[in-house]
């Protein structure tokens, strides 16, 4: 089987041409449920050239044929404040894309698709689509749009004028299969293009993504990606298998205080049941005069 280049340094790299559009085009189309096609790329601020941020993180911004942006986001290490970061990212589009004086109408409709290579949150799917819908607190009903409304904004629901996201949690997914999502989430995470693949996007993939086809200085590149995504990886299970270690010695060193402390209450009521005055009592387990009356 081939050898095909990580999807995090091809959109960095290669899939920001025009010529391979089409593999994003395919991923795109394979997970919207419709035919998308990219005119452009546009420049977003926080795509950073520093060797760290290739292995942290890539992200591109496209504008399809109907004038909608599409902000990919691929996230290599964990980030607790992600869903924030979501959040911020679009917002900041939106804010971006109108021009001072224009009307609310004119706000874009924005995609935002994320690619996480961690368990962000807690959750059992591997994909998951975030919408804005409005629900009335006493009847549950959804606020619909006007006949107007739809008919200005070419739109059926309200939830279409809003960003809409979409999470991708990759980093575990290594079962083949025959439905056309689940394709892209394996390439995704195994970096594997299987012959019977028939996603769209993959066939182009196969194509583009050739590790083979890159010049020398490209390859050398590439494995640097490869090993910051290693360490990167190794940092990320050390810091985790320390958080677990740390808890078990916080969790035994509560559990050993815990005990003395009942062992002391037990004393206390026991001396206090032989009618042992009080002052006793406090000097023998240390206990207030208050948390004695209380047993």
């Amino acid at each position: 089987m081939a050898n095909y280049i990580r999807f995090d340094w091809a959109m960095k790299r290669l899939l920001r041409q025009k010529a391979n559009f089409a593999v994003i085009e395919g991923l795109l189309t394979t997970l919207l449920d419709e035919k998308i096609t990219i005119c452009r790329m546009l420049e977003s601020e926080s795509n950073q050239e520093e060797e760290y941020d290739k292995s942290n993180r890539v992200d591109i911004l496209a504008e399809d044929s109907k004038g909608q942006l599409i902000l990919f986001e691929i996230q290599n290490n964990n980030e607790f404040a992600y869903f924030q970061r979501m959040l911020f990212g679009v917002s900041k589009l939106v804010t971006e894309y109108i021009r001072r004086g224009q009307g609310y109408e004119n706000i874009r409709k924005i995609y935002s698709v994320n690619i996480v290579y961690f368990a962000l949150g807690m959750g059992k799917d591997t994909v998951y689509h975030g919408t804005t819908e409005f629900r009335g607190i006493h009847d549950n009903d959804i606020l619909q749009l006007s006949p107007f409304q739809r008919e200005k904004f070419q739109v059926d629901t309200v939830s279409q004028l809003y960003p809409e996201y979409y999470i991708l949690r990759v980093n575990d997914f290594d079962k083949w299969s025959k439905v056309p999502l689940n394709q892209w989430i394996y390439f995704l995470n195994t970096g594997e293009i299987p012959d019977d693949a028939d996603a769209p996007g993959l066939s182009e993939a196969r194509e583009v993504l050739n590790v083979d086809s890159l010049s020398k200085e490209e390859k050398r590149a590439y494995y640097r990606h490869l090993d910051n995504v290693v360490i990167l990886r190794d940092n990320i299970n050390t810091e985790r298998a320390e958080g677990r270690a740390e808890g078990r010695a916080e969790g035994r060193a509560e559990g050993r205080a815990e005990g003395r402390a009942e062992e002391k209450y037990d004393i206390a009521r026991n001396l206090k049941s032989c009618g042992v005055d009080t002052v006793t009592i406090i000097k023998s387990t240390g206990l207030s005069a208050e948390e004695i009356e209380k047993l």
